[in-house]
């Protein structure tokens, strides 16, 4: 069997489940025990990635670059790596998490913004950094034109290229067929990154490796936006039991989840309406705190929200949106019956 890289995000995906406001202690922890039970790479920084901080996106209880200091003074063989994303972080913000310790960045675009990236990507490469690209809202267009942005971002000089699952909307032959269509157009690594909105996030991730990923996401107890990840220890035990090499302690692992983040959680992380509706809509997983708080708002159903701007393809950045599709939902509600209906 293939010997696989997996990528514990727990610290960052998991990071919009608590609003952002890890400590560094629980940085510190969480990075430790990973780092034990031998996981490689481990990511760490604001939910939505370096310079993500903000009243839009949600303040952060400390800085990225305490976040990413806490994490490699933590680790003895691991790496840390962390996510920009183009427009939100910049390539300052990269430099001083290379200067904190950070060896590795995943850079995300939208599945259809490749070129976005270049800028990233080259310079990431010239710094010496591990580059792992994300193709975000994968689900979106289909794996043909899928690949041939995977193909961009390989030429840019990117080591990985990851199919994202960023709304849990794919079933495992959707992942597979978007990673077996990468697979064929690309000279480097193939990722897989999942969330767990139709329940699929390990199923999804088989199917990936099946169809040839070799570096796969996680998050501890699924800890991470919306309905949350593959948990991490779920799919190394799932990935042992196929036989896969990965080089990490399960027990180990599963401790880490039972004894330090399991208690911290501030609810489980379970497949609840919104969450559910998130990935039948298909649109991004950070929506999901930001739609229940707007339907409390305005006194409407989040899932008419999240089915809403579905139908308008909106995608990560437009959090705006959520609030003016609340307001007309409530308006439209407030009308009196057969208001602006024509005869």
């Amino acid at each position: 069997m293939t010997r696989l890289h997996v990528v514990d995000t727990t610290m960052r995906d998991g990071a919009n489940s608590f609003s952002h406001q890890f400590t560094t202690d629980q940085v510190s922890a969480i990075a430790a025990g990973l780092d034990r039970a031998g996981v490689k790479l481990i990511e760490v920084t604001h939910g939505d990635g370096l310079g993500g901080s903000s009243l839009q996106l949600g303040r952060a209880a400390h800085s990225d670059a305490e976040y990413i200091t806490a994490a490699v003074q933590a680790v003895e063989e691991a790496r840390i790596a962390v996510l920009y994303v183009p427009g939100i972080a910049t390539l300052k913000d990269l430099a001083v998490a290379k200067e904190c310790g950070a060896q590795a960045v995943r850079i995300a675009v939208h599945c259809t913004e490749a070129d976005c990236a270049e800028q990233a990507v080259r310079w990431a490469r010239e710094q010496g950094l591990e580059v792992l690209c994300f193709l975000m809202m994968s689900h979106m267009i289909s794996p043909e034109a899928l690949a041939e942005q995977a193909a961009l971002l390989d030429g840019y000089g990117a080591h990985v290229v990851y199919t994202v699952d960023s709304a849990g909307a794919l079933t495992p032959s959707g992942a597979a067929a978007r990673v077996a269509a990468m697979r064929a157009r690309v000279s480097c690594e193939v990722g897989f990154h999942a969330h767990n909105n139709l329940g699929c996030a390990v199923g999804n991730t088989l199917a990936a490796i099946d169809a040839g990923a070799t570096y796969v996401d996680g998050s501890l107890r699924g800890l991470g936006a919306s309905a949350g990840n593959a948990a991490t220890e779920v799919l190394v035990a799932a990935l042992q039991r196929d036989g896969h090499e990965t080089g990490i302690n399960l027990f180990d692992l599963v401790d880490v989840a039972e004894d330090i983040v399991a208690p911290i959680m501030p609810r489980p992380q379970v497949i609840d309406a919104t969450a559910l509706t998130i990935g039948y809509a298909g649109v991004y997983g950070t929506f999901f705190l930001f739609a229940k708080r707007a339907a409390e708002k305005y006194g409407v159903d989040s899932r008419e929200i999240l089915l809403e701007l579905g139908r308008r393809g909106v995608i990560g950045g437009q959090e705006d949106m959520i609030i003016d599709v609340a307001a007309e939902l409530a308006g439209k509600a407030d009308l009196p019956a057969g208001a602006g209906v024509r005869g």
